[in-house]
């Protein structure tokens, strides 16, 4: 079968690529175009359009870019229609995702939703546009299947492929790792500033200044994918940092803690026993306008599905050097919050589904597929 893929940001190539990988299993014959990066390009997706040119974030900035925008949709209507999918599978970046799916649906393809947009955060009123113009809604947190059946919506939730990711990374041990990236034998701490410019434009430069205080520990940024190094350097400078790119979970499964920008990071750093400070600082018009219609009481996925403040989150101005330095105490080892987070983040463990997430979600694809061929 012929399958297009849409995903427009990091965190939606590394599940789209792994749930390509299932698929391939059970369609041998499976052939993959679309947008995305390279770990769905190292899978065999041919891309149509790379992330790097895609990730546009908050209000003030899509505005900035919307003529760019309006032609990516236009673009993405014709490399469709061109290839002609049994199915198009888009996974998260719901701003571009859910406009297109309108076309989609309308030009009569079958279309699958992999990561739900965050509908319970903002217009709850998205659920209908969601059940009228995909055929299916896979989602990956446990309270989501409630939120939408409160809305008489059906949706499958199978576990939170991140299980899947943790579990089958092979750690290194410290030694090796410190060795083969030429660091010095200290304790580790994480920084995971975002995958946007934008982002990383707010947080670093505090976050890299704090590494003065903590002549112990080494600080190490995990470079994301999209961003080249190069951007990254204005922000080290002479300071003790280092950037390491395209090895986070590494970094993470060897780190003392971490300081965490919100959003999907949160869980990674959980799920490898990582006591976090959650971090968030954006363009003020932006988060402001966020603010107003956000209808959630905590920005981490961590204090999202254990519904309480299970890890410290610091946003705009509580995101200073004295304050970030302060909680960063508190979560190394003897500081008075690290034993209580890792208790947390049992809890959060028996929310979630076992392993074998993206292969269930992919064998459910397919039979949906089939059912109407």
């Amino acid at each position: 079968m012929k399958y297009f893929i849409l995903a427009g940001e990091a965190s939606g190539d590394l599940h789209g690529s792994n749930l390509v990988k299932e698929i391939k299993k059970l369609d041998p014959n499976a052939v993959f175009t679309g947008w995305g990066g390279d770990l769905l390009k190292n899978q065999g997706v041919k891309i149509l359009k790379h992330i790097r040119e895609l990730a546009f974030m908050g209000f003030v900035e899509v505005l900035q870019n919307i003529r760019t925008i309006k032609k990516n949709f236009k673009i993405c209507k014709k490399q469709i229609a061109d290839f002609n999918p049994d199915v198009v599978i888009y996974v998260d970046y719901p701003g571009f995702n859910l406009r297109m799916a309108k076309w989609v649906k309308n030009n009569n393809y079958k279309s699958l939703y992999f990561i739900s947009p965050n509908v319970w955060a903002w217009k709850a009123s998205r659920v209908y546009k969601i059940r009228d113009y995909t055929d299916r809604m896979y989602t990956i947190l446990p309270f989501e299947k409630e939120f939408y059946a409160t809305h008489g919506i059906e949706v499958d939730y199978f576990g939170h492929p991140l299980v899947d990711a943790v579990t089958n990374f092979e750690k290194s041990s410290f030694t090796e790792f410190i060795q083969k990236n030429n660091l010095p034998d200290k304790p580790i701490i994480a920084l995971m500033a975002g995958s946007r410019k934008q982002e990383i434009k707010h947080m670093l430069p505090i976050m890299t200044e704090l590494s003065e205080s903590f002549q112990d520990y080494q600080f190490i940024i995990t470079g994301a994918p999209a961003i080249d190094a190069d951007f990254y350097q204005q922000f080290i400078k002479n300071k003790p940092v280092k950037l390491i790119s395209g090895k986070t979970y590494e970094i993470l499964s060897h780190s003392t803690a971490g300081l965490i920008t919100s959003g999907t990071a949160t869980l990674e750093a959980a799920l490898f026993n990582l006591p976090q400070v959650v971090c968030y600082k954006g363009g003020a018009v932006s988060v402001a306008i966020a603010r107003l219609v956000a209808n959630v009481k905590y920005i981490s996925l961590v204090n999202l599905i254990l519904d309480k403040p299970a890890v410290t989150e610091l946003i705009q101005k509580d995101l200073n050097l004295t304050v970030l330095k302060e909680e960063l105490i508190t979560i190394l080892p003897n500081g008075k919050k690290h034993k209580r987070i890792k208790e947390n983040y049992i809890s959060l463990y028996n929310q979630l589904e076992q392993p074998g997430v993206y292969k269930r979600i992919a064998e459910s694809m397919l039979e949906r597929v089939k059912m109407n061929e």
